[in-house]
């Protein structure tokens, strides 16, 4: 139950819209995170909770990114998993079931947080990209699906001196994911090998 909400809000892979601000200027920060920003390395921390308010799952890991479509998310104990993208497929490695789950890209990402992050300049094309507010020290963008079967009601980016610094997703079940970066580096060299997966031994791998 918990283990599979890691892959669904990343592969499908964070807090409520307040009244929009007419002072917040996240979307010159996102201008500038697509136009300048080629790749991305960061540790995070993610606390999920449901309808209620209840914590659900917290848990943390690295993330890198590199455009266009590359990406990987590596969540640490005690809900350890891989997520990774070479720019085909994506590959979903849950370590503790030794099972691996693969994915072309396309139907993997559609309009889901992993595309909206590791996509290219047209996101306008899945997302609508508007102000939200400031709040916390953030400039807050609501980057809204416009795929309806994007299995997410709102998605927010929270930016401070036009880095990414936060996320908030809410999904069509109530639930609430908020995701913290840390140690953010922007473009740093990022090794191709880091987006490769390779199924190890023994594994059962299943999808396309």
């Amino acid at each position: 139950m918990i283990k599979p909400k890691i892959k669904y809000l990343l592969i499908l892979l964070p807090m409520l819209l307040a009244m929009p601000s007419a002072n917040a200027d996240g979307m010159a920060s996102v201008k500038i995170f697509y136009e300048q920003t080629q790749a991305v390395r960061a540790t995070f921390h993610q606390v999920v909770t449901d309808r209620q308010g209840r914590k659900v799952q917290e848990v943390d890991g690295e993330m890198q990114l590199k455009r266009p479509n590359k990406f990987r998310w590596d969540y640490n104990q005690p809900f350890e998993q891989q997520i990774i993208s070479d720019g085909k497929q994506v590959w979903l490695y849950d370590i503790d079931l030794a099972q691996v789950t693969v994915r072309a890209l396309g139907k993997a990402l559609g309009s889901s947080p992993a595309a909206l992050l590791a996509g290219g300049n047209d996101i306008d094309k899945s997302f609508k990209l508007v102000n939200a507010y400031a709040k916390g020290g953030l400039d807050w963008v609501s980057a809204n699906p416009k795929d309806k079967e994007s299995g997410f009601e709102k998605i927010l980016l929270g930016f401070k001196d036009n880095k990414l610094q936060e996320m908030s997703l809410i999904d069509s079940f109530g639930h609430n994911t908020k995701i913290v970066f840390s140690q953010l580096e922007v473009n740093p060299v990022l090794d191709d090998k880091s987006f490769l997966f390779q199924p190890p031994k023994g594994v059962d791998v299943v999808g396309e």
